[in-house]
């Protein structure tokens, strides 16, 4: 009865640690993803220009954030309001720097919807989605800088 009680120890610790190293990779996942809220004033003809405030969250702390930004290919005057997701963050600090941005949006008269993917040169991904309010159109490339206040 010893030896049956050792066989059922051993394979509950081997189904234990098999859980673990299966669950991991999504447990690495949830401490590099934080949630991102911005609002960015956009205008410009041809070349425009974007400025705005954002909040990060990130393991349970709120980091106020700065948003810069240039673009060509857009047309108007808009204010954004965004919001989604931002990974392969170590540390807050990691969200600062320089992004590259596609995007396509129109908004005649009111509201229209915007989705944009940035990618920073430290591999940050910002995936957001939101809505603008004014008169602009745009399927833009945009240099966006971010910054923690």
């Amino acid at each position: 009865m010893f030896a049956y009680l050792q066989m059922f120890k051993s394979k509950a610790v081997l189904t234990l640690a098999a859980a673990f190293l299966l669950a991991a990779p999504d447990l690495a996942n949830a401490q590099t993803t934080g949630t991102v809220r911005f609002k960015v004033n956009k205008y410009g003809f041809i070349v425009g220009t974007s400025g705005g405030r954002g909040v990060l969250v990130f393991k349970g702390k709120e980091y106020p954030l700065q948003v810069d930004g240039i673009s060509a290919g857009m047309i108007g005057v808009s204010r954004t309001h965004l919001a989604g997701t931002a990974s392969n963050l170590r540390t807050a600090a990691d969200s600062a720097g320089s992004y590259t941005a596609a995007g396509a949006g129109a908004t005649w008269r009111g509201a229209g919807g915007r989705t944009v993917r940035l990618r920073s040169d430290k591999g940050v991904i910002l995936k957001l989605r939101g809505t603008e309010f004014g008169y602009e159109a745009s399927a833009d490339v945009s240099r966006v800088t971010i910054s923690l206040r």
